[in-house]
């Protein structure tokens, strides 16, 4: 029909659309119930049904309203293993009747042979590719491989698939013998099927198997070879005279069709071939470009037109499928108990009017007007097939017609024991709202509608669905009558008829409630269009770009590319987004006949509680004990989906392994009161302070703390283990206040812009902005300063949080979870460049002790500045020296000061975390008294090994300094 082929639709976005354009699909909101866009291509335009598409003349004489589209699948439609790739699509042979008004805008899609930049290709907006195929009957995936490399059939053949076909469907396991040079028998010289061919593993010849001798019934099992006479009699030959050669066949590696790899210099494709392959024209044949080709086809039926497209599966011809054949009459004596086949003991008669003579028909015809009095039983072909069974029977017994009745709904069926029913029950009206919810989520996929159900057979969910579906299309049809006699059916040309609320997509949020600005994807509060959000996130709205990302590509995390292309005033005009406001009343539950219906949902993504973005299982990890739910890149894990289902937090392993305190209070927040006599109360899961990581104290802190506070460092950067660097804290984050809690204990951060500081857990409980910026990073510091990469930036990247106050603020932040194209996140990046400690030659213990040298030489230095001031006498206009500064959290009470070089005076040793004066008194029990006052005694100190065991021993003696 060329004038079809020809004919064009403009959608509600200004987009004209025709045969074979590929478009997004999809009922009103409601309907769909948050589901994505579905995918599909233009098979033909159809007016209203029961209405002619074109007269005689070939021109359009009645509205288009509707369209068939060919399905294309997500990957995440039909299993549940997670795809990265957002693009990727399956095809499928099957195709329904939907509303025109269901189209929303136009898409690309093509094969993957079509496409010379992939990476390219999928950058682009509406842009998607397929490479298999998928079979909803079967539940089977096929590859799809273009019809010009198929060279392993005949010459006839394969010039019938390459002139009607664009691509062909086989198995994955045939496409290496399709797509070979062709094979021909060596005996016969015919061409060999893939599936009824062997090959020598000597000679590499090809046979058929009913062409060697003896012939072979099936191929050899896997892990089996076949060899032919010719080269059994040779092998046989060179076992005899001792001559044996261990030959190994080298196999041929496998060819495939996927273009060459893109080198590292090879420039990508202009804009003007990508043009093109967008712009190539694809071969259909009966609407269809591709069809099955694979291992249970018959070569020769390809020839003809009107042969079956649709995969195949094995056929059930043969002896495993068919009863045994007895033996034949008079051979053999029959087993007294089993029926001859075929005679009138084993045939079930359903009617003989043919039989009868004219007065019995007559007679026939006017019982079976009596017992069909009621108006439905007219139309009832179960019950016209009951009446006439019955009259037949009485008929045959030679019984008046007046004796059969229809009272009883039962009888019995030969080949059956006990009585059935003729007919089935009536459906009560929760089976068929059941029924009706199943059909609107699954279609026509009765096995699982049968499934939704649960309290009927297969036999009569099938049997209901013929009498549903004659329903629907009646009421239909008594609908198109209402409106041809009321005059509204309005011829309209080249263009979409007024579509009514409906009709319309309804998804654009017009007025949001208070408190709902909120992106229930990103959590950004700056939008010009809010989209309704699917069921399961936080808020009910969506921002433009995670909302269109959802529809199109049913991922949140995508951000598609806009294209680098200025828009003019024409196209600004004709860029309508669909959608009214929030006034369309919702239907409680979704009625649509299978003309309506759409592939299946996507399966449901985990949601992280540090970004609150949805991501695939393996990427986000649920602990299996706690439910907690976070990114592996946030919380030092790597990601593996093998693995993710087994996944325990590290809290939660603690419990077991108790390789840490089993208190999990973090040390740089503020120290929670508890009750000794009540259970531990553990961070809630629905949080992200749940991700704690054990210092080398065998204490907790929270994975949020000790990445925000720039002193920490880690053990393994990579997997956040052994929080070390707590003493080199400095004093002023343990002294200040924090402006959230108004708590003086607890290590304290900097706003970055304004001059508040409080601690990291108060405020992310607070909702700041965490994340990190990369700074610029001056040339004469670039040597000294590690750099990083990330988003096309170079510098120096710095952790920030920002009070959610600074509305404003002009800072690029990066989130915690952002990815680069490595998938690696920012958390990431930043521990491995900044936050890992030098482990090479040095033991933990040992840069403990470094620390704690660093903290006692400052208190010396600033001890002995004192002692010095207050000494030396006054100058005018010179203020005193200044006071010991105050001793943070983590000294114990020890002393901080101490001589140059200070010795234990009981084990002589120099080498001590802390030295500890003591008084003379406990001096002079452990050494003789000096002849001199206690003026003239030296000081004496203790290590801190000594001290500890002097005060087990001498509890009241031995004294402490003052720090």
């Amino acid at each position: 029909m060329p004038s079809s082929q020809a004919f064009k639709i403009t959608l509600k976005n200004g987009e004209e659309v025709k045969v074979n354009d590929h478009v997004y699909c999809s009922p009103s909101w409601g309907v769909r119930d948050g589901t994505p866009y579905s995918i599909a291509r233009i098979m033909e335009f159809l007016p209203a049904q029961g209405t002619p598409t074109f007269d005689k003349s070939g021109k359009r004489n009645e509205p288009i309203t509707r369209v068939r589209l060919a399905w294309y699948y997500r990957p995440s439609d039909v299993s549940d293993r997670t795809v990265a790739d957002s693009r990727l699509l399956l095809a499928a042979i099957y195709s329904e009747v939907c509303e025109l008004s269901q189209l929303r805008a136009k898409c690309f899609v093509h094969h993957r042979d079509r496409i010379s930049d992939l990476a390219g290709w999928k950058k682009r907006p509406d842009r998607f590719y397929f490479t298999r195929l998928f079979d909803p009957w079967l539940r089977k995936e096929f590859e799809v491989i273009p019809a010009t490399t198929v060279r392993n059939v005949p010459a006839h053949i394969r010039d019938v698939l390459v002139e009607r076909y664009e691509y062909i469907v086989a198995e994955r396991e045939v496409v290496p013998d399709l797509t070979d040079d062709l094979r021909t028998c060596d005996t016969c010289e015919k061409w060999v099927p893939p599936a009824e061919s062997l090959q020598c593993d000597r000679c590499k010849k090809f046979f058929h198997m009913e062409c060697v001798t003896p012939p072979m019934l099936s191929k050899p099992s896997r892990g089996y070879g076949w060899t032919c006479a010719p080269c059994s009699r040779a092998h046989e030959e060179e076992v005899e005279k001792h001559d044996m050669r261990h030959h190994t066949p080298v196999a041929p590696k496998p060819k495939t069709n996927a273009p060459p790899a893109r080198g590292r210099g090879r420039p990508r494709k202009d804009r003007v071939l990508a043009e093109k392959e967008e712009n190539v024209e694809i071969k259909h044949f009966k609407m269809w470009p591709f069809r099955y080709f694979g291992l249970y086809t018959f070569a020769e039926d390809t020839l003809d037109p009107d042969d079956l497209i649709f995969p195949r599966a094995a056929t059930r011809v043969g002896p495993k499928y068919q009863v045994s054949a007895l033996a034949a009459p008079g051979t053999a004596e029959r087993p007294i108990d089993i029926e001859e086949r075929g005679g009138d003991t084993t045939i079930e008669v359903l009617s003989l009017v043919n039989e009868m003579p004219p007065a019995e028909v007559e007679a026939f015809e006017k019982q079976k007007s009596l017992l069909t009095r009621i108006e439905k039983h007219r139309y009832s072909v179960d019950w016209l097939t009951e009446v006439t069974f019955r009259l037949t029977e009485a008929w045959i017994h030679k019984r008046d017609f007046s004796t059969v009745s229809m009272r009883s709904p039962m009888r019995l069926q030969k080949f059956k024991k006990n009585e059935t029913r003729y007919t089935d029950k009536d459906w009560g009206p929760d089976e068929v709202a059941a029924f009706e919810d199943a059909i609107s989520m699954h279609g026509a996929e009765l096995r699982a509608v049968r499934e939704e159900i649960g309290t009927r057979t297969m036999p009569e969910v099938v049997r209901f669905y013929g009498h549903w579906k004659n329903s629907k299309l009646g009421e239909e049809n008594v609908r198109i009558r209402a409106a041809r006699a009321s005059g509204l059916d309005e011829k309209v040309e080249g263009s979409l008829r007024e579509a009514t609320p409906d009709d319309d997509e309804g998804s654009i949020v017009t007025e949001l409630k208070k408190n709902q600005n909120l992106c229930g994807a990103c959590r950004t509060r700056e939008s010009d269009v809010w989209w309704k959000a699917p069921k399961g996130l936080p808020t009910s709205v969506l921002c433009d770009s995670c909302g269109l990302s959802w529809r199109k590509y049913a991922d949140l995390n995508v951000r598609p590319m806009r294209e680098d292309v200025v828009p003019t005033p024409k196209a600004k005009a004709e860029n309508k987004r669909e959608g009214t406001p929030l006034t369309a009343p919702s239907a409680k539950r979704a009625k649509t006949t299978s003309s309506q219906s759409t592939p299946p949902p996507a399966a449901p993504q985990l949601r992280c509680v540090a970004c609150q973005r949805n991501g695939p299982v393996g990427k986000v990890l649920r602990c299996k004990q706690c439910q907690f739910r976070v990114h592996a890149g946030a919380c030092g894990f790597a990601p593996d989906p093998a693995t993710a289902e087994s996944w325990v937090c590290d809290l939660c392993n603690n419990e077991k392994s108790l390789e840490a305190s089993l208190i999990p209070d973090c040390l740089l927040c503020p120290r929670m009161r508890r009750d000794p006599k009540k259970k531990l109360i553990y961070p809630p899961p629905d949080s992200y302070l749940r991700a704690c990581k054990p210092t080398e104290g065998q204490a907790w802190v929270h994975v949020l703390c000790s990445v925000f506070i720039p002193e920490i460092s880690y053990s393994d950067a990579g997997k956040l283990r052994l929080v070390e660097g707590i003493s080199a804290i400095p004093v002023h984050r343990w002294q200040n206040n924090c402006t959230l809690c108004d708590r003086e204990d607890g290590a304290v951060v900097q706003c970055s812009e304004c001059p508040a500081e409080f601690h990291v857990s108060c405020a992310w409980k607070q909702g700041h902005k965490f994340g990190f910026e990369v700074q610029q990073v001056k040339s004469r510091c670039r040597e000294t300063t590690p750099t990083v990469e990330f988003k096309g930036q170079a510098g120096l990247l710095v952790p920030v949080v920002v009070c959610k106050s600074h509305v404003g603020h002009k800072r690029q932040i990066y989130d915690i979870c952002e990815t680069n194209d490595a998938g690696e996140t920012t958390l990431q990046i930043y521990c491995r460049n900044y936050k890992q400690a030098q482990v090479d030659q040095t033991h933990g213990l040992l840069r403990k002790a470094r620390r704690l040298d660093k903290i006692l030489q400052a208190s010396a230095d600033t001890a002995s500045t004192t002692s010095v001031d207050e000494s030396a006498p006054s100058t005018p206009g010179v203020a005193p020296g200044p006071s010991a500064p105050k001793t943070n959290g983590y000294s114990n009470g020890l002393s901080h000061s101490a001589s140059a070089d200070p010795h234990c005076y009981r084990c002589q040793t120099e080498f001590s975390p802390f030295f500890h004066e003591v008084a003379t008194s406990a001096t002079n029990m452990h050494h003789q008294r000096g002849s001199g006052g206690g003026d003239a005694q030296p000081k004496s100190w203790l290590c801190h090994k000594c001290h500890t065991e002097s005060r087990k021993t001498f509890p009241v003696i031995i004294g402490i300094g003052a720090s």
